[in-house]
């Protein structure tokens, strides 16, 4: 209803694929972005791959008796009309206030997502029919589950506006990295500087991981003083 989605470039997606959500977060700190993690947003299954995708947006508010009803859900601003709505490959963000009595989506919705070539799902609320959404295949990341329906706690509001997910402002076609450690957003006009600035990140706590294996001892080291920087620079330089 919102933001028109934009494709994600692959050789972006590609490369975060090799960044962890820590490293990402560290990154951003020296950028002086503290608030990207998003609280809440759990792995819903063990052994998720890492995902990273553009942000599709929805948004619920609180629940109100005349407008939070199973009839609602036929309406043109609905979650089933958001789905209809997201480009394959996105990752689709929900803001559900945090609220963990009332399931968002349940195994249909999923279902008709993963169909839909649908990336993964993160929220700060929770999913019903666990069992089903598990069969689905979406990776999930929220807070659990619940058997209440959306409409029990939550009105839905609208897709590709700005939201709030796990205290984190999410706007549409920004990046999402979800893996183990959670859920990272990376401001859309920032994303090719966090891209190198990140892998450069990795290659240097890979280096100095194996300082630490070969014996080194922290202080100096992590992070590097002025010496073992020159050392990491001569390592770079032999590679």
């Amino acid at each position: 209803m919102g933001t028109e989605s934009k494709p994600l470039d692959p050789a972006i997606r590609e490369a975060l694929s090799g960044i962890s959500t820590a490293t990402l977060t560290t990154v951003l700190l020296k950028k002086g972005l503290r608030n990207v993690w998003m609280r809440g947003t759990v792995p819903i299954a063990a052994g998720q791959p890492r995902i990273v995708g553009r942000a599709f947006t929805l948004r619920f508010v609180p629940a109100r008796e005349d407008l939070a009803t199973p009839e609602s859900w036929s309406s043109p601003i609905s979650t089933r009309a958001a789905i209809e709505a997201m480009p394959e490959g996105c990752v689709a963000v929900v803001d559900a206030m945090g609220v963990t009595d009332a399931g968002i989506f349940g195994d249909i919705l999923c279902a008709r997502m993963k169909k839909r070539g649908i990336a993964a799902l993160v929220t700060d609320g929770v999913v019903r029919d666990l069992a089903g959404v598990l069969g689905t295949g979406l990776p999930v990341w929220c807070r659990g589950a619940a058997a209440p329906p959306s409409v029990a706690g939550l009105t839905f509001a609208n897709w590709q506006e700005p939201i709030g997910c796990g205290g984190v402002a999410v706007f549409p076609n920004d990046v999402v990295v979800v893996d183990q450690d959670g859920a990272v957003l990376i401001p859309a006009a920032l994303v090719d500087e966090v891209v190198a600035l990140s892998a450069e990140q990795e290659r240097l706590e890979g280096w100095i991981m194996e300082q630490v294996e070969q014996g080194v001892p922290l202080p100096g080291l992590y992070p590097p003083n002025a010496e073992n920087k020159a050392r990491y620079e001569a390592f770079k330089a032999q590679e």
